[in-house]
């Protein structure tokens, strides 16, 4: 009978798209993975994919909330290694269209929890000496249409990432940001439903607009993730990794 794995991996976002598909991959490469999601069935169902992996349902809205996941990681694995904050949440909508509650819960998720969750796990990454992944979008580097409370979170999670390398580099923490295009998730299909479009036809929109030709999967971003939380990355920190199938080259 093989050792179990002793390094574990917290990641948030968990019950689809990205943050299954991180999980699974971590779980995989040898991480103990603690899985956060809101949807009790959907996150259930990933923890099912590997022994590996536990599942904790709840709603990051507040600090309390993230010091709580952070507090029950430790009891159930007794370390942490790797956090990688992949929640997020996208509302559409111009400066005009967005509400007051559209723009302090798009802040909320996809700001505000990765901080706290930071701040948190802190104490346990400083003692395992570990990395921080935190999933931006290329809208965090550049401005996309009709999405302003989402760019704004996101370009807003690249800085955090940056200045967190700059404050923890010397205590050995990496923390370091990947920012995908268009990737097949649940995301980008209710988005296209918004749109009045079906799930093909956002994918030949998303092939004409990349220059690969294709939308990214949710597997791939995974490879990127669990690479920058690896021992193989050990000299890259506060970085930002544009996976975008090459669309922003020019």
């Amino acid at each position: 009978m093989g050792a179990l794995p002793t390094k574990t991996a917290l990641v948030t976002g968990a019950s689809s798209g990205i943050g299954a598909a991180v999980a699974a991959r971590l779980a995989r490469d040898g991480f103990r993975v603690f899985a956060a999601g809101r949807d009790s069935a959907r996150t259930e169902a990933v923890a099912a994919g590997s022994p590996a992996i536990r599942a904790w349902v709840g709603d990051l809205a507040d600090s309390g909330a993230c010091d709580r996941l952070v507090a029950d990681c430790i009891r159930e694995f007794g370390r942490l290694d790797v956090l990688v904050n992949n929640a997020g949440i996208y509302l559409p909508g111009r400066a005009e269209d967005t509400t007051d509650e559209q723009w302090h819960q798009t802040l909320a998720v996809n700001l505000s929890a990765p901080f706290f969750l930071v701040r948190a796990a802190l104490p346990q990454l400083r003692a395992s000496r570990g990395a921080i992944v935190n999933v931006a979008s290329n809208w965090g580097l550049h401005g996309g249409p009709n999405a302003v409370a989402y760019c704004a979170s996101k370009g807003g999670l690249v800085l955090l990432t940056k200045s967190l390398a700059v404050d923890h580099a010397a205590e050995g923490i990496r923390i370091n940001a990947v920012c995908p295009g268009d990737v097949v998730t649940p995301m980008l299909f209710r988005d296209a439903e918004a749109r009045g479009l079906g799930r093909e036809a956002v994918l030949r929109e998303s092939a004409a607009t990349t220059r690969s030709g294709r939308a990214t999967t949710p597997e791939e971003v995974a490879a990127l993730v669990a690479w920058l939380a690896s021992d193989e990355a050990a000299q890259v920190n506060g970085t930002t990794v544009l996976m975008d199938g090459g669309s922003a080259a020019g």
